[in-house]
């Protein structure tokens, strides 16, 4: 996306029920469109202008012509899907597009992860992607946007979704990692490669042991430090010389890589899974993890409501997770709700993993 003045004739290609001609933002087969503007936001087909809220797969695809994202997620982007014709922009900065005016703001989900605001016709909408109210290390802190018509997310908009502060989960992690290497195991802990292993990276004490991590996380793991985020040392399997430090070590990787014949190298190990997924006691036990650690890279119920409330917006517009619940929620509050059906997910699609079933709860 480059600058551009030019108005265009914002046709309407919205479904269902109270969206209008008018809509700065509708549903296509692609994915969610600007009319006015003629781009889309996170589409799931390929199109020619795409703008990215963050670089998980269910949001950052293959395929487009030309991309838009944030300014610190240019590493992961490209570290994910290679050689792509991207233009980013700096947190708060303006470009207009056929008179539609796109700024990025941030979501404080994964580095580089970005809300859109779109401005035009005297209307301000906001599209959040995912977001994490909560304090992060690894990113910029989330930044309420006032706005006409917001746009959010629901990957855990239920009440039973109440997360405890990090401080709390990284000492709960590095007790059950120290009394591991105390006898001898390696401690597996499971997480998703891009986001959640490098907050993980970030809260543990790496004073207990030596810190190995999956082929899938590294790369990543040398984009968050080429952004400036710190994170302690880490090494891929190949790159430990001597098998016993796997007796002492942690070791990151993603789900899938826990089970298969790459984990059996470490021998005696306790194995453990770091996820918002993990607050459900049949979670845990599905998944037969010797330890489930609470912590998510997406607002709790709290969080959700409170990001909701702070923009001011009368209009709410969930897309993704407990949609039918947070929709007669905020109907009950007085806003005018509704969804978009779109193909995003939890970030668990990356690693082959299933959400589990909470909608009846």
């Amino acid at each position: 996306m480059t600058d551009a003045t030019d108005p265009t004739a914002p046709g309407s290609q919205a479904t269902g029920g109270l969206r209008t001609a008018k809509d700065l933002v509708v549903q296509r087969p692609e994915g969610l469109y600007c009319p006015a503007g003629d781009f889309y936001i996170d589409p799931w087909r390929p199109v020619d202008r795409a703008v990215i809220t963050h670089a998980h797969a269910d949001h950052a695809r293959t395929g487009h012509r030309h991309y838009l994202a944030a300014a610190p997620a240019e590493g992961v982007l490209r570290a994910r899907l290679g050689d792509i014709a991207l233009q980013t922009l700096a947190y708060g900065d303006t470009v207009v597009h056929h008179g539609v005016a796109v700024s990025l703001h941030p979501a404080g989900h994964v580095l580089g992860s970005a809300q859109v605001r779109l401005q035009h016709g005297g209307q301000v909408w906001v599209a959040s992607g995912d977001y994490k109210v909560a304090p992060d290390a690894t990113c910029t802190p989330f930044e309420p946007v006032r706005c006409d018509v917001f746009i959010t997310e629901s990957t855990f908009g239920l009440p039973i979704y109440r997360w405890r502060p990090d401080a709390e989960v990284f000492a709960d992690i590095n007790a059950w990692w120290q009394a591991n290497a105390a006898v001898g195991r390696a401690s597996l802990l499971m997480c998703y490669s891009f986001g959640k292993a490098q907050r993980l990276l970030s809260g543990v004490d790496p004073s207990i042991g030596p810190i190995v991590v999956h082929s899938a996380v590294e790369p990543l793991n040398r984009a968050y430090r080429a952004a400036g985020v710190a994170l302690p040392d880490t090494r891929t399997v190949s790159e430990v010389s001597d098998p016993s430090d796997f007796h002492r070590a942690l070791v990151l990787c993603p789900p899938s890589a826990a089970a298969g014949p790459w984990a059996k190298r470490f021998g005696d190990f306790s194995d453990a899974f770091a996820s918002g997924w993990m607050q459900l006691r049949g979670a845990r036990r599905r998944g037969g993890h010797d330890r489930g650690f609470v912590l998510s890279d997406h607002a709790d119920w709290p969080g959700l409501l409170g990001a909701i409330g702070a923009t001011g917006a009368q209009r709410v517009i969930v897309t993704h997770g407990s949609v039918p619940v947070m929709v007669r929620y905020l109907t009950d509050q007085g806003l005018q709700a509704e969804a978009f059906e779109t193909e995003y997910g939890d970030d668990a699609a990356e690693d082959g993993v299933a959400e589990p079933a909470t909608a009846a709860i």
